[in-house]
């Protein structure tokens, strides 16, 4: 049974920018660099058919491409920190694709997600990280940025039943329309013309 969710791709510019995140916290278990992505909605673990209708659904959703930043690092788990993440700018086209993979997941009647979407690129698993040490790497590295990256493409994701962090595998792949040019009204120059006499 896979274990499915849709995301966005790390771009190689953004990952080597992330990558030099990596090390100064005892307990934590970094992502490997091919591994970096934004978790757009996590399916869990589903029976072929059902993989299947996800795919068949997907196939439908027509969106522009759009641009992202990653900018801040941060933790989550406020009393226990469990993960270290870069975090993803706020974007009004992030949120629009993940709700309408919602309504798909709603309509296809899967287990909701119960946690809030936070888009984000996960950077490390914590085990038995002292909170002090937790929010001296985070004062130290607060200005993290990226510059803007263009996303042009959502994909579908696997999992091996793992503790987490890979090895990830793009199951299937939908291209994001590119911003069309707009077209002149008049389709041969002699339109023009005579449309100004």
């Amino acid at each position: 049974m896979p274990r499915l969710f849709t995301a966005l791709e790390i771009p190689r510019d953004a990952a080597l920018s992330l990558s030099l995140l990596r090390g100064g916290l005892p307990g934590a278990r970094w992502i490997d660099v091919e591994n970096y992505h934004i978790t757009l909605r996590f399916f869990g673990d589903v029976e072929g058919h059902v993989a299947d209708e996800i795919a068949n659904a997907l196939d439908r959703i027509r969106r522009p491409e759009f641009s992202l930043q990653l900018s801040g690092v941060n933790a989550f788990g406020s009393k226990k920190p469990h993960s270290i993440f870069a975090a993803v700018s706020p974007s009004p086209d992030i949120q629009a694709l993940h709700a309408e993979i919602e309504r798909i997941a709603q309509r296809l009647m899967l287990p909701a997600d119960p946690r809030k979407f936070t888009p984000h690129v996960t950077l490390a698993r914590l085990r038995n990280a002292r909170n002090e040490e937790v929010a001296h790497y985070l004062a130290s590295r607060g200005n993290f940025w990226t510059t803007p990256f263009t996303i042009g493409r959502f994909v579908l994701m696997s999992s091996r039943d793992s503790v987490g962090g890979g090895p990830y595998i793009v199951e299937e792949a939908w291209p994001l329309e590119a911003p069309r040019l707009t077209q002149n009204r008049f389709e041969r120059p002699l339109e023009a013309l005579r449309t100004i006499r």
